[in-house]
């Protein structure tokens, strides 16, 4: 019987491996189309939306977000949500009994433990440890760059005890933290597993020699083994297939066999949504979701959807990457590694974005151009803080002055990507190259599409000058936000090297204080200074809508989650529920 499974799923991964259409998608199969790739299967190198809609379905957390809500969580590995004891700094966790993991191992105790310590060990910096220890250690960086990492504190930071149960000891209260466990990069990963794989053996002896350690590439991204309802079956360049998991302990699920398929053009995603071939797709923008797929036969569209990731235009004032900077002069055939650094071509920048084309063109009218890099459902939002305009005459004032005048007489050469297939990406720089270029016949904004998986790569390396990035939240605080984005030691930090010495003081007090009034008075004072000094050209955010087949049962506006890889956050694609939730009728 097993024999015979095999091979028709073999028989499935071929043909859909292949390229091969289907004239329409079995019922028990869901096809996914997207334009690029991801980076990693494993949870622990996780830190993008792309690589997160696969691991959040192979893989589980501790807890996970009740429904659609940003603050009720509801257990999923471990039995109840616990209560802090010891006056927020220990957490107590009891873990699920008879939980197979896909190579057949059981969870217990020593998983959660060895995933949360491997996590603390390696602190890459693609990834979402960097909360983790911060939490657990004070200190967001890993053992190589603070040496007061030690063992004995990553050991007694998290360890099982003779109860089998899995206790968290914090240095102080962090009232986020729960919400840091439900981050899908905290998924637990099977220890003995991994270790046959050629990972980290868990021990004290080899530590050191993990530490820092890219996660993305590792052993089991390659050979996943999660406790998550889907496992993998098959990958390569071009497509994913991953079948359910027969042991999952949640029971069995309606979608049994998951094909996610990269297809650069958007059109061919469109036609194959349309013809039934794919039953979600990224769709583009909100206009290209309005003319061609709205009303017609077999398509579904939730509209009206939250959105709560934020995106902007990246100036980066430290490129490392001679390639990209032509001359490395300011001499009208490329620019400085530094050019970013003079407020006024950033300004300048600014005020040549035009906001309200974009909220007409993308948005199609339903766009809110927001006064900070901070989704406006959450606390700490301040809508009275100024925005920029789009301004022609302003853009030119602040370009003139800009280096002394030098920047208008000579001009410059700049080399900008966005991610490849992101209709709205591409928009939002068209828009910026066509306002800026009309400036002055001396300027010149090259844009190209690269692939996500080069772009996430290049720019954590700063060596992108001009990029367009986005951040969907880990955990649902406000503080993942702002501290990312305008923090010196926070994750975008190395994108554009923009740094502030009271904007950090502000950062670190707001994490600092559970007093809301107190954090939104400081997040204020963060983003009236970011209008001031511009280090991101801050890009309008809409409510988001999905399209998918009319068959498909299971995502509606109700059970849509903005905490779900699988939405669309700042992408028009997925459901915003889990795959395990979905059936097709």
């Amino acid at each position: 019987m097993k024999r015979t499974h095999t091979t028709k799923l073999g028989l499935l991964s071929l043909l859909l491996l292949g390229g091969v259409s289907l004239a329409v998608a079995p019922k028990d199969t869901l096809v996914i189309q997207q334009p690029s790739d991801y980076p990693t299967l494993d949870p622990g190198g996780v830190y993008d939306t792309a690589s997160g809609q696969f691991v959040e379905n192979m893989y589980e957390t501790l807890w996970s977000y009740k429904g659609n809500s940003l603050t009720q969580m509801e257990p999923t590995l471990a039995t109840k949500i616990p209560a802090y004891t010891n006056g927020g700094k220990t957490l107590v966790v009891d873990l699920r009994k008879n939980v197979k993991f896909h190579s057949g191992n059981t969870l217990s105790c020593a998983d959660a433990e060895y995933t949360f310590r491997r996590n603390l060990v390696t602190n890459a910096g693609e990834s979402g440890n960097w909360f983790l220890s911060d939490a657990l250690l004070s200190t967001s960086s890993n053992a190589n760059d603070d040496k007061t990492i030690t063992w004995a504190r990553i050991a007694k930071s998290v360890a099982c005890n003779n109860k089998g149960q899995l206790v968290f000891t914090l240095p102080k209260p962090d009232p986020a933290f729960m919400a840091k466990l439900a981050f899908t990069g905290q998924a637990i990963v099977d220890k003995n597993w991994a270790i046959q794989q050629g990972e980290w053996d868990g021990t004290e002896a080899t530590w050191k020699t993990w530490v820092g350690k890219d996660l993305q590439p590792s052993n089991i991204s390659k050979k996943p083994s999660g406790t998550g309802p889907y496992m993998l079956v098959s990958r390569d360049a071009n497509a994913t297939l991953l079948q359910a998991f027969p042991g999952y302990w949640g029971g069995k699920v309606a979608i049994q066999k998951v094909m996610v398929q990269k297809v650069p053009e958007l059109a061919a995603r469109q036609q194959a949504l349309l013809r039934g071939d794919a039953d979600v797709v990224e769709a583009g923008s909100r206009a290209n979701v309005q003319e061609q797929l709205r009303g017609k036969p077999g398509i579904t569209v939730l509209d009206g959807l939250p959105t709560v990731s934020a995106t902007a235009i990246f100036m980066n004032e430290n490129i490392k990457n001679n390639e990209l900077l032509g001359s490395g002069k300011l001499d009208g055939k490329g620019i400085p590694a530094t050019f970013f650094n003079d407020v006024n071509v950033r300004r300048a920048f600014a005020y040549s974005f035009n906001y309200d084309q974009y909220i007409k063109d993308v948005l199609q009218g339903k766009g809110l151009q927001r006064s900070m890099l901070l989704p406006e459902s959450f606390p700490g939002y301040d809508s009275k803080v100024k925005k920029y305009k789009y301004d022609p005459a302003q853009a030119k004032k602040y370009f003139e002055m800009a280096y002394k005048g030098e920047v208008w007489k000579k001009g410059f050469v700049i080399n900008a990507n966005y991610r490849a297939g992101s209709v709205t990406s591409q928009t939002a720089m068209e828009i910026l190259k066509s306002n800026v270029e009309a400036l002055n016949p001396k300027f010149k904004l090259n844009i190209r599409q690269k692939q996500w998986s080069d772009i996430l790569k290049d720019s954590k390396e700063g060596k992108e000058p001009m990029v367009i990035l986005s951040w969907a939240p880990d955990y649902a605080d406000a503080d993942n936000f702002m501290y990312t984005f305008y923090s010196s030691q926070g994750y975008y930090y190395p994108r554009n090297n923009w740094k502030d010495a009271d904007v950090d003081k502000w950062l670190e007090a707001a994490r600092n204080t559970v007093n809301p009034a107190t954090r939104a008075q400081l997040y204020s004072k963060v983003a009236q200074r970011a209008y001031d000094q511009s280090p991101y050209i801050v890009v309008p955010m809409g409510s988001s809508m999905v399209a998918f087949r009319d068959n498909i049962l299971g995502a509606t506006n109700k059970t849509y989650s903005s905490m779900v890889s699988f939405g669309p956050g700042t992408l028009i694609y997925g459901t915003g529920t889990l795959w395990k939730d979905l059936s097709k009728k």
